[in-house]
């Protein structure tokens, strides 16, 4: 049975697109089957899975507007897993959305073919709560929030979990926090240490130990359309996902166990 974690934070520039992206190639390099959803009009994740946006026959527009399945729309993405990518056209799924049947429930509808074909389908989604995040969230099993430690970053925190409840009621009742992941951080910087403190007093165990740390190849391996494990395998951020990876996978193991 697949597990599909959304990757969200209402807040933009926490790099959710960079751990999607990293996070689903280090699965992969463990053999797992991977999905990724790049639910952003941005289409970040999608260029930096080698894939144009430009150049797309079918995305998640027509995936949750149903003019297409998810498994008409899949491509195969350098780093040997899935992506159903995304573009500017999802923009308008806002708007053609607005009154439509099950408009909370497109993407769920929609992956109930295929979800059995991975062990792990990622979402990566928007920086704004709209109608791609809701769709997400109803979708998900849990949820993953990349956090910058930085000054406004809990009050950010205490809104998106605001949200989450509000899936709950309305839509999803079985949604979890999976964690919070603590993004480019700088171990010399006080305030970073300081947020992180708090981050652990108020989540506990729900914050990963695995830090991603500031690091010029992560920034540098979306030009070049690959994952930084196929950039440099070496780097520091290239190792710190596969960590994050590992860290994951063992959370996992020990909920199956304890269930």
């Amino acid at each position: 049975m697949s597990k599909i974690i959304a990757i969200t934070n209402q807040k933009g520039g926490v790099g959710k697109t960079t751990t999607a992206v990293n996070l689903v190639a280090s699965l992969a390099a463990t053999r797992r089957r991977v999905l990724l959803i790049d639910l952003d009009p941005q289409g970040n994740a999608t260029m930096g899975c080698g894939i144009d946006k430009r150049e797309l026959e079918a995305d998640g527009y027509e995936v949750l507007t149903g003019e297409v399945t998810a498994a008409d729309a899949i491509q195969r993405a350098t780093g040997d897993f899935d992506l159903l990518p995304g573009g500017a056209d999802l923009t308008a799924a806002e708007i053609d959305l607005a009154h439509a049947d099950r408009r909370e429930f497109r993407l769920r509808d929609a992956l109930a073919d295929i979800v059995d074909n991975y062990d792990y389908i990622f979402i990566d989604c928007p920086p704004s709560l709209n109608m791609l995040t809701v769709n997400a969230l109803t979708a998900a099993d849990a949820v993953l929030i990349p956090i910058q430690c930085e000054y406004y970053a809990l009050e950010g925190l205490s809104a998106l979990l605001d949200t989450i409840e509000q899936i709950r009621r309305a839509a999803n009742p079985d949604l979890e926090i999976l964690g919070l992941l603590r993004t480019m951080f700088d171990p010399r910087n006080n305030l970073a240490n300081e947020v992180s403190n708090q981050l652990f007093e108020h989540f506990g165990d729900k914050v990963y130990r695995t830090m991603i740390p500031r690091n010029v190849r992560l920034a540098e391996a979306p030009s070049y359309g690959v994952p930084v494990l196929l950039h440099d395998k070496t780097s520091r951020g290239a190792l710190a996902y596969l960590a994050l990876a590992g860290e994951l996978l063992r959370r996992a193991e020990l909920a199956k166990a304890q269930a």
